[in-house]
């Protein structure tokens, strides 16, 4: 069965992303109102795309983003550059008190019945800035690039973030390339962009230059203004109500060819269910279900995002594709920070059907 994108066979660069690079400080399984020591992950949903494609997948990917020239800036580089991924980056001066600042994402683990929380200081961020004409995309395609990402986060940051994602979609678009988008739609960082009426006119219109979306129901309904189903699903597994949706998704946006999502049901926040489904071209596709200890869920979606891309970059089946998207997200739930510290054979091996049995 065909997946309708037409991917380039070659180009330098098999997989660029545009987004806000973030560093992530994580005080593990102790709240922040009682934490003393805290781990630094460097992260954003889109770099973690081109760092887990670069580093378990080894493709050649990139980063476009806002870089700033002060320590944390450093910090993150260093890390961009450990996982094998090239930095296209606008630089702005730190003034050594107010910023432009790298964006910090505060987020405890949680642990059993307690929830990880999730908040920011997205104060003064310097990819907020960021805007048409700030890179010069044929500079960043020379050579060729197979497939551009973007993401709902980095749209929701500022009126100019959406309308470069649109710039950097047309650009791609004409160099040839497959176009993803994922909605991560956050409602914390709509709301103060405008609200959920500003994301769905935003998004629709980068929506019209993608080839390939990513997002669960929540995502569809909010992000693209499709209304939910009414019926009250059994399970969080249950893929029927996100597949009632793609027609709706699809009349909306006819020249999208892939939709896919992740399938969580959380049972405590160190046990989910996990699944994958796909539609791809018509045709819909449903992963197999594992249950998952989780030692850190954050870049889980991203994860599964990465393997799934990987395989359509591949030329593998759109069935092969989605069982490789959730099993790298399912072993990317298994280690700490948001990007991947699995390699493709893991992944492979897991896809296949593999088990926890040590490997000797």
């Amino acid at each position: 069965m065909s997946n309708g994108l037409n991917i380039r066979q070659e180009g330098a660069l098999d997989f660029v992303s545009l987004g806000a690079l973030v560093h992530r400080i994580d005080p593990g399984v102790i709240p922040f109102r009682k934490a003393t020591v805290c781990d630094i992950h460097v992260s954003g949903g889109e770099f973690n795309c081109a760092a887990n494609l670069a580093d378990c997948f080894r493709l050649n990917t990139g980063v476009v983003s806002a870089m700033v020239s002060y320590p944390i800036g450093e910090l993150v580089a260093e890390r961009v550059r450990a996982m094998g991924v090239r930095g296209f980056y606008k630089t702005f001066e730190h003034d050594g008190v107010r910023g432009p600042n790298i964006a910090a994402v505060y987020s405890d683990r949680g642990h059993g019945v307690r929830a990880p929380v999730v908040f920011y200081n997205r104060s003064n961020e310097a990819a907020a800035q960021l805007k048409p004409g700030d890179f010069d995309w044929n500079a960043v395609f020379a050579g060729g690039v197979r497939w551009f990402h973007s993401g709902g986060i980095f749209a929701a940051l500022s009126e100019t973030t959406a309308e470069l994602i649109v710039e950097g979609m047309k650009a791609a678009k004409a160099a040839g390339a497959v176009t993803s988008f994922d909605l991560n739609f956050r409602e914390k960082l709509w709301k103060i962009s405008g609200g959920e009426g500003r994301a769905v006119e935003t998004v629709a219109r980068i929506v019209e230059n993608v080839d390939v979306l990513v997002g669960n129901e929540e995502d569809l309904q909010k992000g693209l203004g499709i209304p939910g189903q009414d019926v009250t699903k059994t399970s969080k597994l249950d893929p029927t109500a996100f597949f009632g949706m793609i027609d709706k998704v699809v009349r909306m946006h006819p020249q999208v060819k892939v939709v896919a999502t992740t399938l969580r049901e959380v049972h405590t926040t160190n046990r989910h269910s996990w699944g994958a489904v796909a539609w791809v071209n018509g045709e819909t596709y449903v992963s197999p279900t594992a249950e998952l200890d989780v030692i850190d869920r954050v870049g889980g979606g991203d994860g599964f995002a990465s393997g799934f891309f990987y395989g359509l970059l591949g030329g593998e089946s759109p069935e092969e594709s989605l069982k490789l998207g959730w099993a790298h997200g399912a072993l990317l739930t298994t280690f700490p920070g948001d990007t991947t510290m699995a390699t493709v054979e893991q992944v492979r091996a897991f896809a296949r059907g593999g088990s926890a049995r040590i490997q000797r």
